[in-house]
């Protein structure tokens, strides 16, 4: 226990590709462990976020760090650490959904009719999104209410950038999606959830995001 200790202690300066190098090429249980507790809670909210129960993302975010074991010869060491996580959560997160919903027919709206038109979206402001500024439970749930209302492509992509931080070319990649199209269904889930949100937002603020 003392040798794995400090060899946790030793690593815990690295960042995340050079855990993922030491993880691949030396086979270091320690590096693995590392990553693990670095992502578990991110990659657990990602999935809360986008599955939308709690218990699901605890099982997908467990799925994910299987094949992140299991698939770690597949990393390209100058590739982003993150993204590549967040490529297999993606997809795991997707097959998922696929599998609950292969019953159902998804309407994706009039949104999605949009990915692929007009230029490069210019990215409204973001603070129609009040958890940002106010930490509450019932904020909470009528966040994660609104984005269950999204399409789920429009959902992932938000989500990614909104609360997982992820730039666009990232989400691009990560979800094997074409830049403009990452730009379009973020720009349109943002103007739904700012319909959608627009009550809450007034109560909390006495205006809407358009009078700021």
């Amino acid at each position: 226990m003392a040798v794995r200790v400090a060899e946790l202690k030793a690593l815990s300066e690295l960042d995340d590709e050079e855990l993922m190098r030491r993880f691949q090429h030396d086979d270091s249980e320690a590096a693995y462990t590392l990553l693990v507790r670095r992502y578990k809670s991110p990659l657990t909210n990602f999935l809360y976020r986008f599955i939308g129960n709690y218990d699901d993302a605890l099982d997908l975010a467990q799925e994910t760090f299987l094949r992140l074991y299991k698939y770690k010869h597949t990393y390209d060491s100058p590739q982003r650490f993150s993204t590549w996580l967040y490529t297999i959560a993606t997809n795991v997160a997707r097959t998922f959904y696929q599998q609950r919903h292969r019953h159902s027919v998804l309407p994706l709206s009039s949104l999605q009719q949009e990915d692929d038109e007009g230029p490069e979206w210019e990215i409204p402001d973001t603070s129609y999104m009040p958890d940002t500024r106010v930490d509450s439970t019932y904020i909470a749930q009528r966040i994660q209410q609104a984005l269950m209302k999204l399409p789920p492509p429009f959902r992932e992509a938000v989500v990614l950038r909104e609360i997982m931080g992820l730039s666009y070319e990232e989400i691009a990649e990560a979800t094997k999606t074409e830049l403009g199209t990452v730009k379009s269904r973020i720009n349109r889930a943002r103007q739904r959830l700012q319909e959608l949100l627009h009550d809450l937002y007034e109560e909390l603020y006495g205006k809407t995001p358009n009078q700021q």
